[in-house]
């Protein structure tokens, strides 16, 4: 598992979803960007890793706290997709009421009602994301790429946007940068799902494409550097 996402896999080793003219472009940019990828499988582990031990102590209290503050268990489990549209189930400190999914869209928007108190604070500093570098130590996420979606909101994707699926899922992104207010945005709306399907949706994976053109593991790097920045703004 930690050697996943080092390397390409063969143009007709890809599932055959992905097989086409629209995707075979941006695999044969990713193809000549081997040392880059390899730089940033083995940052995502070390890093990873470095991060596990020293925010094992604050996780622990984070979870007591989660706990105290509403029923419901202390992560958030949820089937997303990764690298070559790989099903598995993303971490995340739980920061909604229990089932959340069943009480409304898959969408979360500004002052949802479904968000706890203590889960209001994680969210503004992204601290309900920790959990997601266990996700990357395992190979299915990395530091930086494109947001893992849920089942549904992929099977919307275009033929080019498959292409987002060439690099396993991240935590963050230039996407997630620009999009960082969406909550705010779609509390504005009534029919939520259809604005993030044909507005927010297409317009962060015009931004992920246009990453995967630049792709480059300094650039990553200075992604995350300004991310922490967006963050604490």
């Amino acid at each position: 598992m930690l050697v996943i996402s080092m390397f390409l896999r063969k143009w007709n080793d890809l599932p055959d979803f992905m097989k086409c003219d629209e995707v075979r472009p941006y695999y044969e940019i990713l193809k000549k960007k081997k040392g880059s990828l390899v730089l940033k499988r083995g940052f995502d582990v070390i890093a990873s890793l470095f991060l596990i031990i020293i925010l094992a102590i604050p996780m622990g209290v984070i979870a007591i706290w989660i706990k105290l503050d509403s029923k419901g268990p202390v992560f958030f489990r949820q089937r997303r997709v990764t690298t070559y549209g790989k099903v598995f189930r993303i971490h995340k400190f739980r920061t909604m009421v229990d089932k959340a999914e069943n009480l409304g869209t898959s969408v979360t928007v500004e002052s949802d009602s479904r968000i706890t108190k203590v889960g209001a604070k994680l969210r503004k500093y992204r601290i309900d994301e920790f959990p997601q570098i266990f996700d990357i130590l395992a190979g299915n996420m990395s530091f930086v790429g494109t947001r893992p979606e849920t089942v549904k909101y992929v099977g919307r994707y275009t033929n080019e946007m498959k292409a987002t699926l060439l690099l396993p899922a991240g935590i963050t992104s230039e996407a997630s940068i620009y999009y960082k207010d969406e909550a705010t945005w779609l509390s504005k709306t009534e029919d939520i799902d259809r604005i993030y399907v044909e507005e927010i949706l297409p317009g962060k994976m015009r931004i992920n494409l246009e990453s995967i053109r630049q792709f480059n593991f300094l650039k990553e790097l200075g992604i995350m550097l300004k991310t922490v920045c967006a963050v604490l703004q």
